[in-house]
């Protein structure tokens, strides 16, 4: 059966390195202490994004992300930060006459970057794009505008429970959840990860999912 499947960005296809030692320079403190707050937060089931608040408490995050791009130290994306199985998975599910779309939690300038990659994808999107986010049910029903595909055969691939495979069964989507990066690896056994369709450690394995 062709199925439409639709990609997360942070440690689903791109690794998040590079985004959180960028942080930790901006903000003048040393990459594995940010490291170990990004941790912390998502062990307690928190924004991420609570570890820059809690390095400094009172920050304006979108106030310092666009001090940040003014100058010149803002976002990048580049081929060394995609995990070594993207290109050939998204390649080979497309070869098998699959649609592939990326769709995730970032900003406009992170789609734009995406796009600059020349990924093998029939499209990408955001939620700095769309105006709503993960988990809200908003953002799933324009995923499904977005795949302009049944809901049934749009699998929805994430590393998170709570902001990928729940909400994403819970708009009628099948959903692969991919033990790697923290959240992937920390919440392999939680029930909301249960709840996927495929449970999967190589984006490789989508390739076998038929019927």
């Amino acid at each position: 059966m062709r199925r439409t499947f639709v990609f997360d960005v942070g440690e689903t296809i791109v690794r998040d390195d590079r985004y959180w030692a960028s942080w930790a320079d901006w903000l003048d403190v040393p990459t594995h202490t940010l490291s170990a707050l990004v941790g912390a937060v998502v062990a307690q089931g928190r924004d991420n994004a609570d570890a820059l608040r809690l390095l400094r408490p009172g920050i304006d995050i979108r106030a310092e992300y666009a001090a940040r791009e003014a100058a010149g130290r803002g976002e990048r994306i580049e081929e060394a930060d995609l995990y070594p199985d993207v290109r050939p998975a998204l390649a080979a599910l497309r070869a098998a006459g699959h649609r592939v779309l990326i769709a995730g939690n970032q900003t406009r300038r992170v789609a734009e970057l995406l796009r600059a990659l020349d990924l093998p994808v029939d499209g990408i999107a955001t939620s700095g794009e769309w105006g709503v986010a993960k988990p809200h049910p908003a953002f799933f029903a324009r995923l499904v505008e977005f795949a302009d595909t049944p809901p049934e055969r749009i699998v929805y691939v994430g590393d998170h429970p709570a902001n990928d495979v729940i909400p994403a069964k819970a708009a009628g989507l099948g959903a692969a959840h991919i033990r790697r990066g923290p959240w992937g690896y920390l919440w392999a056994d939680d029930p909301g990860t249960a709840a996927a369709d495929w449970r999967i450690t190589s984006l490789r394995e989508l390739v076998d999912i038929t019927g």
